[in-house]
């Protein structure tokens, strides 16, 4: 009998001092300010990352030398309190578009100035074979653990 291991999807949860309004702002319009410079698919050092403001609306990388290396696109643009995006990097780390995995943050108020962010990447078995390993990758500290922990100390300054 084989059984196939369906990954659990990556989970974080935390609580940044911002208002709702400002978390997502600074995740889903600032999103190059706080991703790792290390964590890019281009040619030349990454310079940004953008979200387009709209469901549909593209999620890519731009380099220093303009080239733009696309990551995937908008499901749902609902500030302040929801983002959902379309994660369309392979298990290379290249984009594909028949790839889809989900990646949805939510943004809660806690409290006066404060906000509980949800986060979710889901659909991970999407990796086929190495959905075990990619799921690991995105877990860690060189994932989204220290991803977001970037994020929370963009919010902190």
């Amino acid at each position: 009998m084989n059984h196939v291991i369906t990954p659990a999807p990556v989970r974080k949860t935390f609580t940044v001092r911002a208002t709702p309004e400002r978390a997502f702002e600074v995740f889903a319009r600032c999103m190059g300010q706080w991703w790792l410079k290390s964590h890019s698919l281009g040619k030349s050092p990454l310079k940004d990352v953008q979200i387009e403001p709209w469901a549909g609306g593209r999620w890519y990388e731009q380099g220093e030398d303009g080239g733009e290396c696309q990551w995937g696109h908008v499901m749902a643009w609902e500030p302040p309190g929801r983002l959902l995006l379309a994660w369309q990097l392979d298990a290379e780390w290249k984009f594909n578009p028949e790839l889809h995995t989900e990646i949805e943050v939510r943004f809660l108020p806690e409290g006066t100035g404060h906000t509980r962010v949800e986060f979710e990447h889901r659909h991970l078995e999407r990796f086929g074979a190495k959905a075990a390993e990619v799921a690991k990758a995105l877990d860690s500290d060189g994932g989204w653990t220290g991803l977001l922990a970037a994020y929370a100390a963009l919010l902190r300054q």
